[in-house]
């Protein structure tokens, strides 16, 4: 088979060169060939200098997504064998681990397999085929998978919000092996809690949050506890670890807060001091402030507010409500672990933003920590986008 070659416009290589894996199409002078999508290409420079080895998309604004920089190596079955046992291998420590289960193993860019994602939940995986990149590759992706890490079974939840730029259907299902139980049960240091990855958020846990999760402990320690967007009660379940004095889980969906209840149950929290409130967020802190409620900890995990630029400005505005909702509330002394992962909005963006909920709120607040993704889910220096989960911990003096 010939070589497809893409030609790219004078001065767009840099970010090429720069080991950047995405080639937008604005930064493309000329294809050489006729690539179906799926195909893979190789780039080069305006002045025909060898840049990168990728796979092409007409469908997408990404039309590039790039795997490799070396000239020599061909996007095969065994580099895809390579390039997840390199990923797999990065996560050994945790594989080891006796106390955890359940952590990500492919995290797309970060792991130079740029829209996979791959996520274990004890003896189980779930992946999601987030490109045409990737998905083109299925068979050689779950062989390799399978060849690594034998697992029971492998569940796909290919209905994230990047399949439908790249042009495909959503996809979910068993795809090899046993099908999960309905609430597949998992361990996160040392506490247990039950997955649904059929229909849950993501990939059915938030475990871009383990870290700060376990990080959080010692400030929940006898608080009271205000746990917003509380999900399945995941940072709730450590607050009763750290025999919080009270607890309140507030979130829209009443299933969501029902898997909280038996996530408290299954940890051997059932006599805990606990509310479930099923309630618009924004609405609720509002009406707590006004009856004059107060805690010593709020911990607010929105869902992502910007899923594009255009979003950026709404969701700021979103942002600083609701954290001079929630610093309003707090005793002082307390703290607020407030978190973003809007990708779109960057770690100062979120700072400033933090910052005039403070001024609102008339309140003097301190940054103790700065929290991140936790240390599955890589952040590649090349790549910035791979670095989107924002968190703070913060003092309020008065």
């Amino acid at each position: 088979m010939s070589e497809i070659k893409i030609f790219l416009k004078q001065g767009r290589e840099k970010s090429v060169r720069n080991r950047h894996p995405w080639i937008f199409s604005g930064a493309i002078a000329r294809v050489e060939g006729q690539p179906g999508d799926g195909a893979v290409v190789t780039v080069y420079d305006y002045k025909e200098n060898f840049l990168a080895r990728g796979i092409y998309n007409r469908q997408s604004q990404i039309q590039v997504r790039v795997f490799t920089w070396q000239w020599d190596e061909q996007i095969t079955l065994d580099f895809w064998r390579r390039r997840l046992g390199r990923a797999v291998m990065g996560r050994q420590a945790l594989a080891q681990s006796t106390d955890s289960n359940a952590y990500r193993l492919v995290h797309s860019e970060a792991d130079g397999l740029s829209g996979l994602i791959v996520d274990r939940y004890g003896d189980w995986l779930v992946v999601q085929f987030l490109s045409l990149a990737v998905d083109k590759h299925r068979v050689d992706i779950l062989q390799s998978l399978t060849e690594l890490l034998a697992p029971r079974g492998i569940y796909e939840r290919s209905d994230g919000e990047g399949r439908g730029k790249e042009g495909l259907p959503t996809q979910t299902g068993l795809i090899q092996g046993e099908m999960p139980p309905e609430n597949l049960e998992i361990l996160e240091h040392g506490l247990r809690f039950g997955v649904d990855v059929k229909a849950g958020h993501k990939t059915g846990f938030y475990l871009d949050q383990r870290d700060n999760r376990y990080k959080a402990l010692p400030y929940l320690a006898q608080a009271e506890v205000l746990n917003v967007f509380a999900y399945t009660g995941g940072f709730s379940v450590y607050a009763a670890q750290a025999q919080a004095k009270h607890i309140v889980n507030v979130d829209t969906s009443a299933p969501m807060l029902q898997a909280a209840q038996q996530n408290m149950q299954l940890n051997g929290f059932a006599d805990q001091s606990v509310e479930y409130v099923t309630a618009d967020a924004f609405d609720l802190l509002r009406l707590y402030q006004q009856s004059g409620r107060q805690f010593d900890v709020v911990i607010l995990d929105p869902p992502k507010f910007a899923y594009n630029k255009q979003q950026v400005e709404k969701a700021t505005r979103g942002y600083k409500d609701i954290n001079m909702q929630a610093m309003r509330l707090l005793k002082p002394g307390g703290y607020l672990l407030t978190f973003s992962c809007s990708g779109m909005v960057s770690a100062d963006l979120f700072q400033k933003v933090v910052f005039g909920a403070s001024v609102d709120a008339a309140r003097e607040v301190q940054i103790i920590e700065r929290l991140t993704q936790s240390s599955d889910h890589p952040i590649l220096l090349t790549c910035p986008e791979s670095d989107y989960l924002k968190g703070l911990v913060l003092r309020i003096v008065n």
